[in-house]
């Protein structure tokens, strides 16, 4: 569909600027003396355009950004990251917190009209949750037995308390897909994935591949507001594609685009939308996927088997400068596996990698890579990942000028999102990769997936995609995850932050702060730390002044 067309198919939607509920990241809703209103369409824009659109076995946060309104969770999380009801009205923990109850909301459908039951969310767990979703195998590890005693319970039998489920629950980490849709057929190549069917307030309508995904909203959603009001308010949504930066902050500006998710805006033009009447800036979106940028090796290469190499690398690069120059401040620098935000397990009694380019190139001459007759000591290779616009590839330039002072070579490599994802963690043909990676609120849940042997899972992504293996450390995480005790917990927890800082199988840079940009009439009866995996039911435009 051409520019013109779209632009007409969502004008006769009645579509108006939006904007986002938080204004530079405060934390409260602009709803005062307004109430929501129904009607009009969301124009969105992500990038770059996603792979599939069902989250419940891979993600990638430009797919959970439009799942998440058609598929849902049992939970969705507050600013202060407490679980919030979602297809789960309530739940309960045994106590010797080794069975987890649900209590599933009632007359919920699926979009072709069949009831949602607690087969549905058994079957999801055993079936994908635990197989095929990257976290999920840490996750749901300890599940040993699931019981549905009717159609709207769910009982969790564990062999060994796991709180940390509770963190992960919601439509990022346990997105619940439909049993009679999927059941006897191969998840992953299933066209469902690309044609969802779910209970969420909006429906599939159509993907254009190189231009847009189109949903509409659900007549027969099970959400209302405190007035009774039926949810969704708004009519539809329309994800727009553009892959240049430069063109998102022309369209934003120009009420083409109403919300741009996930720093996708270059961070150098938000200046340009400080104007709160016209446009608000969140920054509290991201609060609960505590990402970190960060550089990984593939530990498989030969070069990078020797820890000194690895450690010569961090070294050698400033993450002041880092966090300055590509992210402008947005963030921190990183000092290890749990970010600070992670404030119940996060240590800084670990090994740290000040610049010192002496240093690196000391460590690299005792590996054995002196300068050679060029020049140079090591030619490697660098895939950028380019998810959330510019920080990939500007960042991918700032390492590679890093390292040049020390004498390595680096070639960039820029791929679309399939064959990046193919090239790190199916094939293992690379050097050097970046990414922004997600540790949410538990250690368990979002770092041991990064270095656990049992994680290596060639074809999944966002495994274990290093390769690395220590047995020691894979036995200390593991007793992580079934510690009781709180504090011999967070003692295993920072003995595990030490090991990693110590092998440097990846390089932790900058935590990061998500950034959603957006026009001011949008309004939210209630915000997310989740925010970016908003469902919208919520949502809706206030009439054009």
């Amino acid at each position: 569909m051409q520019r013109r067309s779209l632009l007409k198919w969502s004008q006769a939607w009645v579509l108006a600027g939006a904007g986002w509920s938080l204004a530079l990241g405060a934390a409260q809703a602009q709803t005062v003396g307004s109430q929501p209103v129904q009607g009009g369409v969301l124009n969105v824009a992500i990038a770059p355009e996603p792979t599939q659109l069902s989250s419940a076995n891979l993600t990638t946060m430009n797919v959970g950004m439009v799942s998440s309104k058609i598929l849902e969770g049992l939970v969705s999380y507050d600013l202060n990251l407490q679980p919030q009801p979602a297809l789960a009205t309530s739940w309960e923990t045994a106590a010797d917190g080794k069975t987890l109850t649900f209590h599933l909301r009632e007359g919920v459908k699926w979009h072709d009209g069949k009831d949602f039951s607690s087969a549905d969310v058994a079957w999801t767990l055993e079936e994908v949750w635990k197989k095929l979703h990257p976290f999920g195998r840490a996750a749901f590890a300890n599940v040993e037995k699931v019981e549905t005693p009717n159609a709207h319970q769910v009982v969790i039998h564990l062999s060994s308390p796991a709180p940390y489920i509770l963190n992960y629950i919601n439509t990022y980490g346990a997105q619940i897909l439909p049993r009679h849709i999927y059941e006897g057929k191969d998840v992953l190549t299933h066209p469902a994935n690309n044609a969802p069917i779910g209970t969420g307030p909006f429906v599939f309508k159509e993907w254009v591949k190189g231009s847009h995904i189109r949903l509409e909203r659900n007549p027969h959603y099970w959400g209302k507001g405190a007035d009774g009001s039926p949810q969704p308010y708004l009519d539809g949504l329309l994800f727009r594609f553009i892959p240049d930066a430069a063109a998102r902050t022309v369209a934003i500006e120009a009420g083409e685009i109403d919300v741009a998710l996930g720093s996708i805006v270059p961070l150098t033009n938000l200046n340009r939308f400080k104007d709160e009447k016209k446009f608000t800036i969140n920054l509290t979106d991201g609060n609960y996927l505590s990402t970190i940028f960060l550089l990984q090796f593939n530990v498989r290469k030969p070069h990078f088997q020797d820890v000194r190499v690895r450690q010569a690398f961090a070294h050698a690069i400033d993450k002041q400068a880092l966090l300055r120059i590509v992210f402008q401040n947005y963030g921190k620098v990183a000092t290890g596996p749990v970010p600070s935000s992670v404030v119940n397990y996060y240590s800084n009694e670990v090994r740290s990698y000040p610049l010192d380019l002496q240093r690196a190139a000391a460590l690299l001459d005792e590996a054995g890579f002196r300068k050679g007759a060029d020049g140079k000591r090591l030619k490697v290779t660098l895939d950028v990942d380019g998810f959330g616009g510019v920080i990939g590839p500007r960042s991918g330039e700032f390492i590679k000028q890093s390292l040049a002072k020390v004498d390595v070579d680096v070639e960039l490599r820029t791929n679309d999102t399939a064959a990046y994802l193919k090239r790190i963690f199916t094939d293992a043909d690379y050097d050097l990769m970046t990414s922004s990676l997600h540790r949410l609120p538990d250690p368990t849940l979002g770092v041991q997936r990064l270095y656990w042997t049992q994680n290596i899972r060639p074809g999944v992504p966002w495994t274990n995609g290093s390769g690395y293996s220590n047995p020691a450390l894979d036995k200390v995480m593991e007793a992580a995850g079934v510690e009781p005790d709180d504090a011999k917990r967070k003692a295993l927890i920072k003995e595990w932050q030490q090991i990693v800082q110590e092998e440097v199988p990846l390089i932790e840079l900058i935590e990061q702060t998500w950034v959603t940009v957006s026009t001011a009439r949008l309004k939210k009866l209630a915000l997310q730390g989740d925010g970016l995996f908003d469902s919208y039911a919520d949502a809706w435009l206030e009439p054009a002044k």
